[in-house]
């Protein structure tokens, strides 16, 4: 049988009402430190799961290095206190493991590959989810949130039912489930701002999530994929990283980042989460400027192909109809569109500043597009040196000494 972790980041803010400051780390909700937050809820909801042959990793991660310490304390008080209920083994893994896993690093000469292990943005996050459970000799890690809650007690059962194996003589290294949202169903609610669906990004979401979650057959190769329901083996982890340079929307671009290196990602129409989030603690604006500077980074990832060894090209439209409608040439119409909507809508609330930053939104693509780098040749340096790091820590005297930066609560 497969080793299997479970994986649960989980973000905290500085407390109220202060939450966040210029400088801090953007997610969609950290849980401010004098809250109570949702990551308890989750871990106790493990109770549901019939299988009980897998580990837990809990990665504390702070919006800033000032609250790295209390953000420490209070994951690992609510480890512990899921612990006394759970007959499971725990971990976690904060700002303090990082610095001894690169101090081992730095002392066996690789510190060259730290720069590839932070604990600050979703990506890097993301690969710090499957680099704690290589260290554990996991053979798959199983991504989730910790505003969610297991409610189907067959979960891993569908998760590893045909990871490792082939589907239409295709292998099957990454499942992809969904989120139920409070309300139920599988789809978003229609937005009713006049600059939402100027946007029309839950538009075209739910199109993709009717296609591929609401109709059979069970199993679909999927253009998009839910980070906080995601189940990847070692065949791929180990050898296709997530890519910092993308702002947000992670789990998405690693499907494309997959699919650059020869892998597909399947989506399990049963395998589903219940997904709590709480209320998003950013301002339109930032939101809408986050996205569109993702998918300006994403499209010239793609744009900027140019048939590396290893790599297979790909079009905007494999990945249609979400998120392919925003890696096309009518992206900045779109991003245009939806601006001068949501500053108008500003304005009419009276709120000049966050009408100049919706327009600000506009600027920032401008540059992002007159000085777009070079995504795809940054992804195959990236990938080139994130697989050496996955082997170099394979070594068995190496591993042994890193796994020790892992503690129990």
């Amino acid at each position: 049988m497969p080793k299997v972790a479970l994986v649960i980041p989980s973000y905290w803010s500085r407390p109220r009402p202060a939450v966040w400051r210029p400088g801090d780390a953007v997610y969609d909700h950290p849980t401010p430190l004098d809250a109570q937050g949702t990551l308890l809820r989750t871990l106790e909801s493990l109770n549901v799961l019939a299988r009980r042959d897998f580990e837990v990793i809990v990665l504390a991660v702070p919006t800033a290095a000032e609250i790295a310490a209390a953000v420490e304390a209070r994951v690992n008080a609510i480890v512990r206190r899921a612990a006394t209920a759970l007959d499971l083994p725990m971990y976690t893994f904060g700002p303090s493991q990082l610095q001894q896993v690169r101090r081992t690093l730095e002392r066996a000469g690789l510190g060259p590959f730290n720069d590839l292990l932070r604990l600050r943005g979703y990506a890097n996050v993301r690969n710090l989810c499957v680099f704690v459970p290589h260290l554990l000799g996991s053979d798959v890690a199983v991504l989730i949130d910790d505003d969610e809650v297991f409610e189907d007690p067959a979960f891993l059962d569908k998760a590893l039912e045909v990871l490792g194996h082939r589907i239409d003589g295709t292998p099957v290294y990454a499942v992809a489930g969904h989120y139920r949202p409070p309300e139920g169903g599988y789809r978003i609610p229609e937005p009713r701002e006049p600059w939402e669906r100027a946007w029309g990004q839950v538009e075209h979401m739910n199109a993709a999530f009717e296609a591929f979650i609401g109709r059979p057959p069970r199993y679909k190769v999927t253009p998009f994929a839910f980070g906080g329901n995601l189940v990847l083996h070692r065949e791929l982890f180990t050898r296709v990283p997530f890519d910092p340079g993308v702002r947000r929307g992670e789990d998405i671009d690693y499907v494309i980042n997959a699919r650059i290196f020869g892998f597909k990602v399947f989506l399990d129409r049963t395998l589903a989460v219940r997904h709590l989030p709480p209320p998003k603690t950013h301002p339109a604006w930032r939101r809408l400027r986050e996205d569109v500077l993702r998918f300006v980074y994403e499209r010239e990832k793609i744009r900027g192909q140019t048939g590396r060894p290893g790599t297979v090209r790909v079009r905007a439209e494999d990945f249609d109809p979400y998120p392919g409608a925003f890696l096309k040439d009518d992206l900045e119409l779109k991003a245009e569109r939806a601006a001068r909507a949501l500053a108008e809508a500003y304005r009419r609330e009276g709120d000049p500043e966050g009408a100049r930053e919706a327009l600000r939104t506009l600027e920032r693509m401008r540059a992002a597009l007159e000085d777009p780098g070079d995504p795809f040749g940054d992804l195959v340096r990236l990938q080139r040196r994130w697989v050496r790091l996955m082997a170099a820590v394979e070594r068995p005297g190496l591993r042994r000494v890193l796994v020790r930066a892992i503690t129990r609560p």
